[in-house]
């Protein structure tokens, strides 16, 4: 195989919830910048299918939540390549959830996810992202900043993973590592289908995001995959604690 090139030529790159949706289209991303990806996720032939689209790109399954996997991860990377220069947290789910219908163990579970899996995935690749003055970048949503009605524990695991970018670009700037985070508004993914929602159900919340989006449609991964490629390019030298909004107007409207 011959030497990546690109602006990330030989960068060390993890990207969380590899499996689908921008995930993919951010592994993919990055490969062909020239990184080396580790593509993580739970399901292991989703990763392959990422895998197979470039051959900068290894897979590694795993359950990001369950005990000691961000310390696997960030091994498996570090083991493979020498060290981790890009953490992206993408991994994450969704959950219409109305205050009446709060459910313990699910607000648990999109917590652990979208918050505690991030912060330990961070902690474990802290060493060599100060070695390597690297970069973070999370992946939080238009609605970690603006209310979600009926979905209110969604959006305070997204507004918890941004004030964590703003947070930790303060605490890690000393060491030259910068932290951004890009957050995507409606966007062709499988994340929907994930939160167990009926196909009807699911065409008519699309509808209605279309129908208040300025731009007038839902966002393609590679889309939002780009931003998070620019944030974590070295060139990006004076960016740090950015919440970049990607979302066709959304937030305007």
């Amino acid at each position: 195989m011959t030497s990546p090139t690109g602006p990330l030529r030989d960068r060390v790159a993890i990207v969380t919830g590899a499996g689908s949706g921008i995930g993919r289209a951010t592994a993919l991303a990055f490969a062909r910048a020239g990184a080396h990806v580790l593509a993580v996720g739970r399901r292991a032939e989703a990763l392959e299918r990422t895998a197979a689209a470039h051959p900068g790109i290894a897979v590694f399954p795993a359950d990001i939540t369950a005990d000691g996997a961000p310390q696997a991860v960030v091994a498996a990377a570090a083991d493979r390549w020498g060290g981790v220069d890009v953490l992206v947290n993408n991994a994450g789910a969704t959950a219409v959830m109305p205050l009446a219908e709060t459910d313990p163990g699910r607000v648990a579970g999109l917590f652990a996810l979208n918050v505690t899996a991030p912060i330990l995935l961070a902690k474990a690749a802290l060493p060599y992202l100060r070695e390597r003055r690297g970069a973070i970048v999370n992946v939080s949503s238009t609605y970690g900043h603006r209310p979600l009605p009926g979905g209110a524990p969604y959006a305070a695991s997204k507004g918890a993973l941004e004030q964590l970018t703003r947070s930790w670009a303060l605490e890690l700037a000393p060491d030259g590592i910068r932290v951004n985070a890009v957050a995507p508004g409606p966007t062709e993914s499988e994340a929907l289908a994930a939160a167990g929602l009926p196909d009807a159900v699911i065409e008519q919340i699309k509808q209605d995001e279309i129908a208040r989006i300025p731009l007038g449609r839902r966002g393609a991964p590679e889309e939002v995959a780009a931003w998070i490629v620019h944030l974590a390019d070295p060139a990006a030298t004076w960016i740090t604690g950015q919440i970049l909004t990607v979302d066709g107007g959304l937030e305007l409207s």
